[in-house]
């Protein structure tokens, strides 16, 4: 299903989502169908694959995608990226994922591979791959004749490549107004930035379901290296004070963070988001501790909550 058929018909609920990565070794495979069947009972209602800089795993996400679509539990959304790729590279994907039976992309500018610097690319910003996108689907090249859904990624606390904020919002109108039916923001950790930017979209007549993207962290390690993938990742006063007090204690480090994205998601649910979308870095037990504590196990349904 069309996730935006998917978030109208479910209006007035919170839909749930995850993010998985392709896994690159046999131990890494092991590890994912674990975290699946740990989480198929949550019904979520898609599950996104990630893709690496210029197509890196092209061939992995592929075969996660082609594997996960043959369950009846995960609905996959491949992650696509521009940089790096011709027209007709974009085309032979999109087709290949049409044949699947793939319904949604998650279009994204991406990162250039560290050995090129993305110079001569067919497609130089999201809004093109969008554009790309919406006019296969106006050619009828998908099986469902309504094509692709098409979701596009956000930035609550802004985009670390665009520090003026009233340009990035154009940026990010322009990506809706080439055809984005939905967008997923980046993992943010104080709800006040998600509120805030969600009021901004609004402003400025992005009338488009905004599914907030969660991040439970689980070790100080892991904290820090995300700060610097997500390249300004921002983390409150109140979570880095709650943190310290663990004084180096891991599980305690993990019981206050996993209480910090749990008082997220009650907030987001609360305020009726659109979605709540987890980047669960191929591990369940986070997500399911957060459903556990929230009470949502008992209340879940195929395509929301």
């Amino acid at each position: 299903m069309r996730i935006p058929d998917l978030l109208a018909r479910t209006a007035g609920r919170t839909a749930i989502s995850l993010e998985f990565f392709p896994p690159r070794t046999p131990a890494a495979v092991k590890t994912l169908q674990g975290t699946l069947e740990a989480l198929a009972p949550l019904r979520p209602a898609f599950a996104s694959v990630t893709y690496g800089a210029g197509g890196s795993t092209r061939d992995l996400t592929q075969k996660a995608v082609t594997e996960l679509r043959q369950s009846d539990v995960f609905q996959p959304m491949p992650h696509l990226t521009c940089v790096g790729h011709t027209e007709a590279e974009i085309m032979s994907l999109l087709q290949a994922y049409a044949r699947a039976g793939v319904g949604n992309i998650l279009a994204l500018r991406g990162d250039a591979p560290a050995e090129q610097n993305g110079n001569g690319d067919d497609f130089r910003q999201a809004a093109d791959l969008v554009r790309f996108i919406r006019q296969f689907n106006e050619r009828g090249l998908h099986p469902d004749p309504r094509g692709f859904g098409i979701g596009v990624a956000c930035f609550p606390e802004g985009h670390p490549a665009t520090p003026n904020r009233m340009i990035e919002m154009d940026h990010l109108k322009a990506k809706v107004d080439a055809g984005a039916d939905f967008l997923i923001t980046q993992a943010f950790f104080d709800n006040h930035d998600f509120h805030d930017f969600r009021a901004r979209c609004e402003l400025a007549g992005m009338q488009v379901p905004i599914l907030a993207g969660i991040l439970p962290l689980t070790t100080e390690a892991g904290m820090r290296r995300m700060a610097e993938l997500a390249g300004g990742m921002r983390y409150p006063a109140g979570l880095i004070r709650g943190l310290r007090r663990a004084g180096g204690d891991a599980e305690m480090f993990r019981r206050i963070a996993l209480h910090h994205a749990t008082e997220q998601c009650a907030d987001l649910l609360h305020h009726g988001v659109n979605g709540v979308h987890f980047y669960t870095l191929n591990q369940s037990a986070p997500v399911l501790e957060i459903h556990t504590r929230l009470g949502l196990a008992q209340h879940r349904s195929a395509n929301g909550v």
